[in-house]
């Protein structure tokens, strides 16, 4: 009988269907890719007549190539190499970051500096680098360290007994590799998403740690491929320091063939020594990079290193989590009641902004009070979201105050004159206002702890120990105890949205801001985060939300508030609002989504 007429038959019995529907009884034949076959066949024979050819040709001369491998003056000279390439690698990124940064910056000198020097340095061939620099105490017979213009010297030495070949050698690869792995740099940092740079600033993180902690770890996945590119780059490119007649491993080998005129097997010694230069390269390359994607896959396969370790010492004892766990069902949540905290009055007065021609806020003003439930109402473009980020300075307005309990935000007032504070100063004030974004930005690198713990303990100086505990009891209360060790991309976008209101509600805001925290999600995982919000709202932090959701914010506002064009319209109570709106447009808005 076939497998088409079986099932056919499948309702004949209910021990039929047990036995004929299970895919346990028929055997499974892959299916055959004769070309792929064929192909690698075709590889097989191509591999096996090189080296076929290679090993049997005498004229190759492996004995000599035997004889000259492991000799003491091509291993000084492989030494050499590799200290070229350790320090022209080291120095040459160190700065190149330097450069990377300055382009970046906001200070147009900088810039203009960065850029002049990529341009020029990537310009120069590095064998005309080097023969200039070599050559360079006959542009400069002293190199002095002294205060310009004044005639105070403190050292001075001859510059060619300070540039010798080898620091020529070292100078030249690290000016000319800074060129280019500045821009390698540059574009790292820029592929890191505009939000995460906002997260950050966002939970008070101080700059240096939101470059070294938040932006480079990500940067880095972006950097490590060109970054090794340019290294082995670097290695092979040593060997043009021959014309300083500094013996590499390249130059060495050619001293060698010139004397027993063994030329290919001495090109082959040094072909043989990159290779394994190159692939030590490499392999370290892979680690490093399986390493700084953490957090990219929702379940990488283990590295090289972890495989051997685990065939010598056994297996793990717990494994990592993997999208498998993070489908679990969550466990009961607990009232977030018992995180009472005391909510701030929020002040905005006369406050403006424009992007170019555009006013997206027009003179608005507004008072919140401490402990209340904020709504922000109105059609998409209408100011709302602008509003919420001036109110912890993501935005600067351009017009007008926000103050948090009497206390200006981004601003210190000299008599009737707001200047505004430096970005460190910025920073400290911002701890007092948590925000959630609706896309989440949660730190993809990091596990769900290390969001949650990140700004306690860069910010507000908390003990590891006590901030794990307390990121933990968040956890337990929002129902993702077992997630505390997966990261973002093993969770499900209502998971993620709770760990960012936790990793919020971690630095105690006395401001709690929501930009529109449901818009991300599918319709089945909105009332998770609804009911997480609801709880929050009994806990006396100032809540205020920009949502879309009208029957949410009927149940949970104290206030509402509609905006349109920049402008508010209407606050009021959540009854007088949605029952009796005065402004004409605010009942027409209603009319449509209620």
């Amino acid at each position: 009988m076939t497998l088409t007429s079986a099932i056919r038959q499948v309702d004949v019995t209910s021990s039929e269907h047990s036995a004929i529907g299970s895919k346990a009884h028929y055997r499974i034949v892959p299916a055959k890719y004769p070309a792929r076959t064929i192909g690698t066949v075709f590889a097989l024979i191509v591999i096996f007549a090189i080296l076929n050819s290679v090993f049997s040709n005498p004229r190759w001369g492996w004995d000599v190539f035997a004889e000259w491998f492991f000799a003491e003056p091509v291993l000084v000279g492989l030494g050499r190499t590799l200290l070229l390439t350790f320090l022209g690698a080291f120095l040459g990124f160190l700065l190149g970051t330097g450069l990377a940064l300055a382009r970046v910056s906001r200070s147009p000198l900088l810039v203009g500096v960065s850029w002049t020097y990529v341009w020029i340095f990537r310009s120069i061939p590095l064998i005309v680098l080097l023969l200039i620099l070599n050559n360079f105490g006959y542009l400069y017979e002293t190199v002095t360290v002294g205060v310009p213009y004044t005639g105070i010297n403190f050292f001075s030495w001859s510059t060619t007994q300070l540039i010798t070949p080898f620091a020529a050698a070292v100078l030249g690869l690290t000016l000319n590799a800074a060129a280019f792995s500045s821009e390698i740099v540059r574009g790292g940092i820029l592929s890191v998403d505009q939000g995460q740079l906002e997260a950050a600033a966002a939970l008070s993180l101080p700059r240096r740690r939101q470059f070294s902690r938040i932006v480079l770890p990500q940067a880095m996945r972006t950097i490590l491929p060109n970054g090794f590119n340019e290294i082995i780059l670097l290695a092979k490119g040593t060997s043009q320091v021959y014309i300083l007649a500094l013996p590499e491993l390249f130059y060495t080998i050619q001293i060698i063939y010139r004397r027993n005129l063994e030329v290919i097997p001495l090109l082959m010694v040094a072909t043989v020594w990159y290779l394994v230069i190159l692939t030590v390269l490499s392999l370290i390359q892979r680690h490093i990079e399986r390493h700084y994607a953490r957090g990219a896959l929702r379940n990488p396969p283990p590295s090289l290193f972890t495989n051997v370790f685990r065939r010598f010492a056994g297996p793990a004892a717990a494994p990592s989590p993997t999208a498998e766990t993070a489908a679990r069902p969550v466990e009961r949540r607990t009232a977030i009641a018992p995180l009472r905290s005391r909510g701030g009055a929020v002040t905005i007065h006369g406050v403006s902004k424009s992007f170019g021609h555009l006013k997206v806020l027009d003179n608005v003003t507004l008072t919140i009070p401490a402990g209340s439930v904020t709504t922000i109402l109105g059609q998409s473009g209408s100011g709302k979201s602008t509003l919420l980020r001036s109110i912890n300075h993501l935005e600067r307005v351009d017009d007008g105050f926000i103050a948090i309990d009497g206390e200006l935000i981004g601003y210190r007032q000299h008599g009737e004159t707001l200047y505004e504070l430096k970005e460190k100063d910025i920073l400290k004030r911002r701890v007092e206002v948590g925000m959630v974004f609706q896309n989440f930005n949660l730190f993809p690198h990091l596990t769900v702890l290390e969001n949650i713990i990140e700004a306690p303990v860069a910010v507000r100086r908390i003990p590891r120990e006590q901030a794990d505990a307390e990121a933990l009891g968040l956890l337990a209360r929002i129902g993702l105890s077992d997630k505390a060790h997966a990261y973002p991309r093993q969770l499900s976008g209502g998971q993620q949205q709770r760990v960012a209101i936790a990793r919020a509600l971690a630095l105690k805001p006395k401001v709690l801001l929501f930009d529109e925290p449901t818009s991300a999600l599918d319709p089945e995982l909105v009332n998770e985060v609804l009911d997480v919000i609801k709880e929050l709202a009994r806990s006396g932090t100032t809540l205020i939300i920009v949502t879309h959701e009208i029957g949410f914010a009927r149940e949970v506002s104290d206030l509402v508030v509609f905006m349109e064009q920049g402008r508010i319209l209407e606050t009021g109570t959540t009854e007088k609002v949605f029952s009796r709106p005065e402004h004409p447009r605010t009942a027409g808005f209603l009319a449509k989504v209620l």
